[in-house]
Protein backbone atom coordinates (compact mmCIF):
# COMPACT_ATOMS: atom_id res chain seq x y z
CA UNK A 1 0.00 0.00 0.00
CA UNK A 2 1.25 3.37 -0.88
CA UNK A 3 0.35 6.10 1.55
CA UNK A 4 0.63 9.93 0.56
CA UNK A 5 0.87 12.05 3.84
CA UNK A 6 0.47 15.96 4.08
CA UNK A 7 1.94 18.01 6.54
CA UNK A 8 4.42 15.61 7.32
CA UNK A 9 7.33 17.19 9.30
CA UNK A 10 4.67 18.60 11.82
CA UNK A 11 3.72 17.62 15.49
CA UNK A 12 1.49 14.85 14.19
CA UNK A 13 3.07 14.30 11.02
CA UNK A 14 5.91 12.76 12.23
CA UNK A 15 4.55 10.00 14.53
CA UNK A 16 2.50 9.24 11.27
CA UNK A 17 4.68 8.53 9.07
CA UNK A 18 6.57 6.86 11.40
CA UNK A 19 3.99 4.92 12.60
CA UNK A 20 2.49 3.54 8.85
CA UNK A 21 6.96 2.98 7.82
CA UNK A 22 6.50 0.37 10.35
CA UNK A 23 3.69 -0.93 9.39
CA UNK A 24 4.62 -4.09 7.20
CA UNK A 25 1.46 -3.46 5.31
CA UNK A 26 2.57 -0.39 3.75
CA UNK A 27 5.03 -0.63 1.31
CA UNK A 28 5.90 3.03 0.80
CA UNK A 29 5.36 6.59 2.74
CA UNK A 30 5.71 9.74 0.87
CA UNK A 31 5.65 12.42 3.69
CA UNK A 32 4.89 16.15 2.40
CA UNK A 33 5.51 19.29 3.21
CA UNK A 34 6.46 23.39 2.12
CA UNK A 35 10.43 22.08 3.07
CA UNK A 36 12.21 18.86 2.58
CA UNK A 37 13.62 18.23 5.80
CA UNK A 38 16.76 17.00 7.51
CA UNK A 39 15.11 14.43 9.59
CA UNK A 40 15.33 10.75 8.62
CA UNK A 41 12.86 7.78 9.19
CA UNK A 42 13.48 4.51 7.72
CA UNK A 43 11.02 3.96 5.16
CA UNK A 44 10.06 7.32 4.59
CA UNK A 45 10.42 9.72 1.38
CA UNK A 46 10.26 13.14 1.41
CA UNK A 47 8.97 15.66 -1.12
CA UNK A 48 8.53 19.71 -1.59
CA UNK A 49 4.43 21.08 -1.95
CA UNK A 50 2.26 23.38 -1.02
CA UNK A 51 -1.35 22.56 -0.55
CA UNK A 52 -1.94 26.46 -1.08
CA UNK A 53 -4.05 27.21 -4.31
CA UNK A 54 -1.29 28.13 -7.20
CA UNK A 55 0.91 25.94 -5.50
CA UNK A 56 2.01 22.38 -6.18
CA UNK A 57 0.26 20.33 -8.70
CA UNK A 58 -1.00 17.43 -6.31
CA UNK A 59 -2.66 15.62 -8.95
CA UNK A 60 0.95 14.78 -9.57
CA UNK A 61 2.16 14.62 -5.91
CA UNK A 62 -1.23 11.76 -5.46
CA UNK A 63 -0.85 9.78 -8.64
CA UNK A 64 -0.54 5.97 -7.83
CA UNK A 65 -1.79 6.35 -4.24
CA UNK A 66 -3.41 4.14 -2.30
CA UNK A 67 -3.99 6.52 0.77
CA UNK A 68 -3.72 10.27 1.32
CA UNK A 69 -3.59 11.30 5.33
CA UNK A 70 -4.25 15.03 5.02
CA UNK A 71 -2.59 16.63 8.36
CA UNK A 72 -1.43 20.14 6.64
CA UNK A 73 -2.48 23.12 8.84
CA UNK A 74 -1.24 26.23 9.35
CA UNK A 75 -1.92 28.22 12.84
CA UNK A 76 -0.23 31.60 12.20
CA UNK A 77 -0.34 34.78 11.45
CA UNK A 78 -3.48 34.40 13.75
CA UNK A 79 -4.04 38.61 12.91
CA UNK A 80 -4.47 37.33 9.21
CA UNK A 81 -7.36 35.22 9.20
CA UNK A 82 -7.39 35.38 5.47
CA UNK A 83 -4.13 33.79 5.21
CA UNK A 84 -4.91 30.90 6.91
CA UNK A 85 -8.04 30.31 5.22
CA UNK A 86 -6.51 30.05 1.91
CA UNK A 87 -3.99 27.39 3.39
CA UNK A 88 -6.50 25.43 5.63
CA UNK A 89 -9.62 25.92 3.79
CA UNK A 90 -8.72 26.19 0.62
CA UNK A 91 -5.54 24.13 0.86
CA UNK A 92 -7.42 21.18 2.53
CA UNK A 93 -10.14 21.43 -0.82
CA UNK A 94 -7.44 21.26 -3.19
CA UNK A 95 -6.22 18.23 -1.38
CA UNK A 96 -9.68 16.27 -1.00
CA UNK A 97 -10.79 17.34 -5.23
CA UNK A 98 -7.21 15.87 -6.06
CA UNK A 99 -7.70 12.17 -3.99
CA UNK A 100 -10.92 11.59 -6.33
CA UNK A 101 -9.41 13.13 -9.13
CA UNK A 102 -6.65 10.75 -9.02
CA UNK A 103 -8.04 7.74 -7.74
CA UNK A 104 -7.19 7.53 -4.19
CA UNK A 105 -9.47 5.35 -2.54
CA UNK A 106 -9.16 5.99 1.18
CA UNK A 107 -8.83 9.91 2.39
CA UNK A 108 -7.98 10.30 6.04
CA UNK A 109 -8.65 13.78 7.42
CA UNK A 110 -7.26 15.38 10.46
CA UNK A 111 -10.43 17.59 11.84
CA UNK A 112 -10.51 18.23 15.40
CA UNK A 113 -12.20 18.52 18.78
CA UNK A 114 -12.17 21.93 18.02
CA UNK A 115 -14.82 21.20 15.02
CA UNK A 116 -17.05 20.39 17.82
CA UNK A 117 -20.12 22.87 18.85
CA UNK A 118 -19.77 24.06 22.49
CA UNK A 119 -20.67 21.00 24.88
CA UNK A 120 -23.50 20.03 26.83
CA UNK A 121 -24.24 22.00 29.69
CA UNK A 122 -23.95 18.75 31.92
CA UNK A 123 -20.54 18.25 31.12
CA UNK A 124 -21.10 14.17 29.84
CA UNK A 125 -19.04 13.15 27.39
CA UNK A 126 -20.05 13.53 24.02
CA UNK A 127 -19.84 11.25 20.86
CA UNK A 128 -19.14 11.61 16.76
CA UNK A 129 -23.08 12.49 16.47
CA UNK A 130 -22.36 15.58 18.55
CA UNK A 131 -23.25 18.72 16.14
CA UNK A 132 -20.16 19.99 14.57
CA UNK A 133 -20.47 23.83 14.57
CA UNK A 134 -17.23 24.81 15.90
CA UNK A 135 -17.09 28.39 18.04
CA UNK A 136 -17.37 31.26 15.40
CA UNK A 137 -15.62 33.33 17.03
CA UNK A 138 -12.07 31.59 16.71
CA UNK A 139 -10.23 31.05 12.98
CA UNK A 140 -9.63 27.77 14.11
CA UNK A 141 -12.48 26.10 15.08
CA UNK A 142 -14.41 27.99 12.01
CA UNK A 143 -11.79 26.24 9.87
CA UNK A 144 -12.22 22.95 11.09
CA UNK A 145 -16.01 23.17 11.11
CA UNK A 146 -16.14 24.99 7.63
CA UNK A 147 -14.03 21.62 6.69
CA UNK A 148 -16.79 19.55 8.43
CA UNK A 149 -19.60 20.50 6.17
CA UNK A 150 -17.08 20.37 3.06
CA UNK A 151 -16.74 16.31 3.72
CA UNK A 152 -20.11 16.21 4.24
CA UNK A 153 -20.77 17.01 0.74
CA UNK A 154 -17.72 15.74 -0.60
CA UNK A 155 -18.85 11.94 0.54
CA UNK A 156 -22.27 11.97 -0.85
CA UNK A 157 -20.51 12.88 -4.31
CA UNK A 158 -17.70 10.05 -4.12
CA UNK A 159 -19.41 6.84 -2.48
CA UNK A 160 -16.55 4.79 -3.64
CA UNK A 161 -14.07 6.84 -1.53
CA UNK A 162 -13.37 6.22 1.59
CA UNK A 163 -13.41 8.86 3.74
CA UNK A 164 -12.20 9.18 7.57
CA UNK A 165 -12.16 12.01 9.93
CA UNK A 166 -10.00 11.59 12.64
CA UNK A 167 -11.11 13.97 15.49
CA UNK A 168 -8.51 13.91 18.37
CA UNK A 169 -8.25 15.72 21.87
CA UNK A 170 -4.65 17.93 21.95
CA UNK A 171 -1.86 16.51 21.00
CA UNK A 172 1.79 16.80 23.17
CA UNK A 173 5.31 14.84 22.61
CA UNK A 174 8.40 15.72 23.75
CA UNK A 175 9.80 16.44 20.34
CA UNK A 176 6.70 19.47 19.79
CA UNK A 177 7.20 21.27 22.59
CA UNK A 178 9.43 24.19 20.94
CA UNK A 179 6.58 24.58 17.91
CA UNK A 180 3.90 24.73 20.37
CA UNK A 181 5.28 27.36 22.79
CA UNK A 182 6.35 29.58 19.84
CA UNK A 183 2.45 28.58 18.24
CA UNK A 184 0.63 29.42 21.53
CA UNK A 185 2.43 31.23 24.02
CA UNK A 186 5.14 33.41 22.08
CA UNK A 187 7.79 34.75 24.19
CA UNK A 188 5.63 35.36 27.29
CA UNK A 189 6.50 31.63 28.46
CA UNK A 190 10.12 31.52 29.24
CA UNK A 191 10.58 28.15 28.59
CA UNK A 192 13.57 27.21 30.97
CA UNK A 193 12.46 28.36 33.76
CA UNK A 194 8.99 25.28 33.39
CA UNK A 195 10.52 23.14 35.71
CA UNK A 196 9.61 21.48 39.13
CA UNK A 197 9.80 23.98 42.02
CA UNK A 198 10.79 27.28 39.65
CA UNK A 199 7.23 28.42 38.71
CA UNK A 200 5.14 29.09 42.34
CA UNK A 201 1.83 29.44 40.76
CA UNK A 202 -0.17 28.98 37.75
CA UNK A 203 -3.27 30.46 37.23
CA UNK A 204 -6.46 28.74 37.29
CA UNK A 205 -9.03 29.87 34.97
CA UNK A 206 -12.25 29.27 35.56
CA UNK A 207 -14.12 26.61 33.69
CA UNK A 208 -10.83 25.83 32.01
CA UNK A 209 -10.53 21.67 31.15
CA UNK A 210 -9.50 20.19 28.50
CA UNK A 211 -8.20 16.24 27.35
CA UNK A 212 -5.02 15.46 25.99
CA UNK A 213 -3.28 12.98 23.92
CA UNK A 214 0.09 11.81 23.37
CA UNK A 215 1.00 12.60 19.60
CA UNK A 216 2.68 8.66 19.01
CA UNK A 217 -0.78 7.60 20.10
CA UNK A 218 -2.88 9.29 17.74
CA UNK A 219 -0.60 8.17 15.12
CA UNK A 220 -1.52 4.87 16.08
CA UNK A 221 -5.32 5.61 15.01
CA UNK A 222 -4.45 7.17 11.80
CA UNK A 223 -2.30 3.90 10.95
CA UNK A 224 -5.44 1.91 12.12
CA UNK A 225 -7.77 4.37 9.82
CA UNK A 226 -5.55 3.48 6.66
CA UNK A 227 -5.48 -0.41 6.74
CA UNK A 228 -9.30 -0.85 8.36
CA UNK A 229 -12.14 -0.40 6.09
CA UNK A 230 -13.90 1.96 8.20
CA UNK A 231 -15.21 5.25 7.61
CA UNK A 232 -16.61 8.10 9.50
CA UNK A 233 -15.49 9.66 12.30
CA UNK A 234 -13.76 9.18 15.08
CA UNK A 235 -12.89 10.89 18.58
CA UNK A 236 -9.28 10.20 20.45
CA UNK A 237 -8.49 11.02 23.70
CA UNK A 238 -6.91 9.71 27.09
CA UNK A 239 -7.75 9.89 30.51
CA UNK A 240 -7.93 11.58 32.46
CA UNK A 241 -9.35 14.72 31.99
CA UNK A 242 -6.63 17.68 32.66
CA UNK A 243 -7.36 21.14 34.25
CA UNK A 244 -5.27 23.55 35.78
CA UNK A 245 -4.57 21.50 39.16
CA UNK A 246 -3.32 18.85 37.16
CA UNK A 247 -0.81 20.64 35.30
CA UNK A 248 0.38 22.62 38.76
CA UNK A 249 0.82 19.04 39.98
CA UNK A 250 3.60 18.25 37.46
CA UNK A 251 5.09 21.44 37.96
CA UNK A 252 4.74 21.34 41.90
CA UNK A 253 2.92 24.77 42.02
CA UNK A 254 -0.16 26.15 43.67
CA UNK A 255 -3.07 27.70 41.87
CA UNK A 256 -4.39 30.70 41.64
CA UNK A 257 -8.14 31.73 40.92
CA UNK A 258 -8.32 33.21 37.92
CA UNK A 259 -12.07 34.59 36.35
CA UNK A 260 -12.26 33.83 32.52
CA UNK A 261 -12.93 37.35 31.81
CA UNK A 262 -9.54 38.35 33.34
CA UNK A 263 -7.51 35.88 31.75
CA UNK A 264 -9.30 36.53 28.45
CA UNK A 265 -8.66 40.34 28.66
CA UNK A 266 -5.17 39.65 29.38
CA UNK A 267 -4.47 37.52 26.49
CA UNK A 268 -6.65 39.96 24.20
CA UNK A 269 -4.01 42.76 25.21
CA UNK A 270 -1.00 40.92 25.03
CA UNK A 271 -1.99 39.15 20.92
CA UNK A 272 -3.10 43.07 20.06
CA UNK A 273 0.76 43.75 21.42
CA UNK A 274 2.18 41.12 19.42
CA UNK A 275 3.58 39.66 22.34
CA UNK A 276 0.97 36.38 22.24
CA UNK A 277 0.49 34.38 19.03
CA UNK A 278 -2.97 32.85 20.29
CA UNK A 279 -5.71 34.88 19.58
CA UNK A 280 -8.55 35.54 22.56
CA UNK A 281 -10.77 33.69 20.71
CA UNK A 282 -8.80 30.55 20.84
CA UNK A 283 -9.33 30.69 24.51
CA UNK A 284 -13.35 31.33 24.62
CA UNK A 285 -12.93 28.24 22.11
CA UNK A 286 -11.19 26.16 24.57
CA UNK A 287 -13.62 26.81 27.68
CA UNK A 288 -16.39 25.71 25.45
CA UNK A 289 -15.34 22.31 24.02
CA UNK A 290 -16.69 19.36 25.04
CA UNK A 291 -15.41 16.45 26.48
CA UNK A 292 -14.84 13.80 24.05
CA UNK A 293 -15.82 9.95 24.37
CA UNK A 294 -13.66 7.17 22.12
CA UNK A 295 -15.71 4.86 22.48
CA UNK A 296 -16.13 4.20 18.59
CA UNK A 297 -12.29 4.28 18.13
CA UNK A 298 -11.66 1.60 20.75
CA UNK A 299 -14.45 -0.45 19.14
CA UNK A 300 -13.60 -0.48 15.19
CA UNK A 301 -10.29 0.91 15.16
CA UNK A 302 -9.07 -1.44 17.71
CA UNK A 303 -7.51 1.45 19.40
CA UNK A 304 -6.22 2.14 22.83
CA UNK A 305 -3.31 4.93 23.80
CA UNK A 306 -0.55 3.48 25.51
CA UNK A 307 0.23 6.59 27.63
CA UNK A 308 -2.18 8.81 30.04
CA UNK A 309 -3.21 11.99 29.53
CA UNK A 310 -1.05 12.89 32.46
CA UNK A 311 1.96 11.54 31.04
CA UNK A 312 1.67 13.21 27.51
CA UNK A 313 1.64 16.60 29.25
CA UNK A 314 3.98 15.48 31.38
CA UNK A 315 6.37 14.89 28.88
CA UNK A 316 5.50 17.98 27.02
CA UNK A 317 6.69 19.90 30.01
CA UNK A 318 9.84 18.27 30.30
CA UNK A 319 10.58 19.48 26.51
CA UNK A 320 9.49 22.85 26.91
CA UNK A 321 12.30 22.85 29.72
CA UNK A 322 14.93 21.03 27.33
CA UNK A 323 14.03 23.62 24.32
CA UNK A 324 13.15 20.03 22.56
CA UNK A 325 12.48 19.59 19.07
CA UNK A 326 13.12 17.67 15.81
CA UNK A 327 15.27 18.38 12.87
CA UNK A 328 12.11 19.66 10.40
CA UNK A 329 11.34 23.39 10.41
CA UNK A 330 8.47 23.61 12.41
CA UNK A 331 9.61 21.21 15.05
CA UNK A 332 13.10 22.90 15.08
CA UNK A 333 14.22 22.96 18.92
CA UNK A 334 14.63 26.30 20.40
CA UNK A 335 18.77 26.72 20.10
CA UNK A 336 18.40 25.43 16.47
CA UNK A 337 16.42 28.64 16.38
CA UNK A 338 18.30 31.13 18.25
CA UNK A 339 21.53 29.42 15.60
CA UNK A 340 18.93 30.60 12.84
CA UNK A 341 18.00 33.83 14.01
CA UNK A 342 21.54 34.74 14.65
CA UNK A 343 22.83 33.71 11.12
CA UNK A 344 19.94 35.27 9.82
CA UNK A 345 20.98 38.58 11.90
CA UNK A 346 24.67 37.99 10.13
CA UNK A 347 22.83 37.72 6.47
CA UNK A 348 20.89 40.98 7.21
CA UNK A 349 17.49 39.87 7.02
CA UNK A 350 14.32 41.19 8.59
CA UNK A 351 12.63 38.87 10.88
CA UNK A 352 9.28 39.37 12.58
CA UNK A 353 9.28 40.23 15.91
CA UNK A 354 7.41 38.01 17.02
CA UNK A 355 6.09 34.59 15.73
CA UNK A 356 2.89 35.32 13.90
CA UNK A 357 4.17 36.67 10.73
CA UNK A 358 7.00 34.47 10.33
CA UNK A 359 6.60 31.38 7.78
CA UNK A 360 9.37 29.12 9.18
CA UNK A 361 6.02 26.95 11.34
CA UNK A 362 4.97 26.28 7.54
CA UNK A 363 2.44 23.55 7.54
CA UNK A 364 1.80 21.73 10.12
CA UNK A 365 -1.06 19.57 12.34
Amino acid sequence: MRVVVTGATGNAGTSVVRALAADPAVTDVLGIARRVPRHEVPGVRWAAADVEPGRADLDEVFAGADAVVHLAWKFQPTHDPVETWATNVLGSIRVFEACARTGVRALVHASSVGAYSPGPEDGRPVDESWPTHGWPGAAYTREKAYLERYLDGYQLGHPDLRVVRIRPAFLFKRASASEQRRIFAGPLLPWKLVRPGFIPALPAVTGLRFQALHTDDAAEAYRAAVLRPVHGAFNLVADPVMDTAAVARLLHARTVPMPAGAARAALAAAWRMHLAPAAPGLLDAVLRLPLLDAGRARAELGWEPARTATEAVGEFLEGLREGAGLDTPPLAAEHRRGERRRRDAGLGRRRAPDGDRQRDPGLRA
